[in-house]
């Protein structure tokens, strides 16, 4: 029996959880990186096929950064319901959000370090990656929490939402600073669709209402392309109000980059967009389905674009802004919300850094193997928008490495050889020391 794609390579998990201490850096790591690096990702446990790369159970990696020392590396299963028990997401009590994979993101927001899944409740861990147990803050989240939350730099609030599979079909949270839940409210959708990200500026939320719908009688993942249902984008005020609706171009959008009100008050959002063409295609390589004609027809990557909303006119701008094949886009969070210069994106083996002030030429940096998500770390005291460090692991066969790249030109800082390889996985977060 061939193994599935999502199994193979550096897609196939590692079987079990270890640790290791005083990690070898080559380079030299900023002192003042004090803090934890965190990545989630699907690792299904030995002998288990999830049916769908999204589907294995979570498992985070860390490396823990002091005084210019790699103290230690661990990975630790997320132990979700689902882990521990075998507990079922759907039965004929209806939905279990405690039932789930916990694979997608890990944050932390008021001292809590979160592990999100889209489709469920977030589950609490410590820093040291033992599972606490899920989180409903209080038993006021009765949705599902989005693994992409904005938290504002300015307000210290924490933007999220989360979708269903019936009505209501979106809904919006906000948490305050302290990480109390202090506003939810719907916003109507006609149907449920996969929405992974959204994004936020200054006064507006900005929702990817695309033609990835829900239907329970599809085997495996249920969600697949629709092309009946259509593709637009919402701009809701944040403080209340009628959402806006923009159709655009048919396309899929798992992950923003930043969105910000440029001068005439219309709303520009970066991302990486896949065509239907491309969004099917990678779709049937992570679940495994094999289709040579369709796979022919579309590589399956996504290119970095630009939409440009008028809410005065109703008008929409559509451009491209790269031709490269790029995911993960990331910047300084310190400027969500608001206008910025740079963004970053990773291809299979490269972080690109992207001006987008300038528009000129992307700065390329191969990595030599596959490379993770690229987290910005700002510099203490910076002085320019890419005045920091980029974090990615990066595996090239059996070995694994987080790499420490200066912001400002991706040169080489630092590398930390991690114990075992870290599989592909989604997305991470650096914990700075309390």
């Amino acid at each position: 029996m061939t193994t599935p794609a999502y199994l193979r390579g550096n897609l196939a998990p590692v079987p079990d959880e270890t640790e290791a201490y005083d990690l070898p850096v080559t380079g030299a790591l900023p002192p003042e990186l004090n803090g934890r690096y965190f990545r989630n990702g699907p690792n299904p446990r030995p002998g288990e096929d999830p049916g769908h790369w999204f589907a294995g159970h979570g498992m985070i990696h860390g490396v823990r950064l002091k005084d210019g020392r790699a103290e230690w590396y661990r990975n630790r299963w997320v132990r979700t319901r689902q882990f521990t028990d075998d507990a079922p997401f759907f039965s004929d009590e209806g939905l279990d959000r405690t039932a789930v994979r916990a694979n997608t993101h890990v944050i932390r927001h008021s001292d809590r370090i979160l592990a999100l899944v889209e489709n469920g409740l977030p589950y609490e861990m410590t820093p040291e990656l033992a599972t606490v147990g899920p989180c409903d803050f209080g038993g006021r989240l009765t949705t599902a929490m989005t693994a992409h939350p904005k938290q504002d730099p300015l307000t210290g609030e924490l933007h999220f939402f989360g979708y269903g599979y019936a009505p209501p079909f979106l809904t919006y949270h906000r948490l305050s600073r302290d990480g109390e839940l202090v506003e939810s409210r719907e916003i109507e959708v006609p149907g449920s669709t996969m929405m992974h990200d959204f994004a936020v500026t200054e006064n507006h939320l900005i929702w990817l209402d695309l033609p990835v719908t829900f239907d329970l009688d599809r085997a495996g993942m249920p969600y697949a392309w629709d092309d009946a249902y259509g593709a637009r984008l919402g701009v809701t005020p944040r403080g209340g109000g009628v959402t806006r609706w923009f159709d655009v171009d048919p396309c899929y959008v798992f992950h923003v980059g930043n969105a910000w009100e440029d001068q005439e008050g219309r709303i520009v959002l970066n991302g990486a967009r896949y065509t239907p063409g491309a969004f099917v295609a990678t779709w049937e390589r992570i679940s495994g389905s094999k289709d040579p004609a369709r796979h022919a027809a579309a590589t399956g990557a996504a290119r970095l674009h630009r939409w440009i909303l008028d809410p005065a006119s109703g008008a929409v701008k559509e451009e491209a802004l790269d031709d490269r094949p790029v995911e993960f886009p990331t910047f300084n969070d310190d400027r969500l919300g608001s206008v910025s210069r740079y963004l970053y994106a990773v291809g299979d083996d490269a972080v690109v850094k992207y001006d987008q002030r300038t528009g000129g030429g992307a700065v390329v940096r191969q990595t030599g193997g596959d490379t993770g998500e690229a987290v910005f770390v700002a510099a203490e005291g910076a002085a320019a928008e890419d005045d920091g460090w980029l974090l990615s692991v990066v595996t090239s066969g059996e070995s694994s490495e987080l790499l420490v790249l200066d912001a400002s030109d991706l040169s080489s800082v630092a590398s930390v050889r991690l114990p075992r390889r870290v599989p592909a996985g989604f997305h991470g977060s650096w914990l700075e020391e309390s």
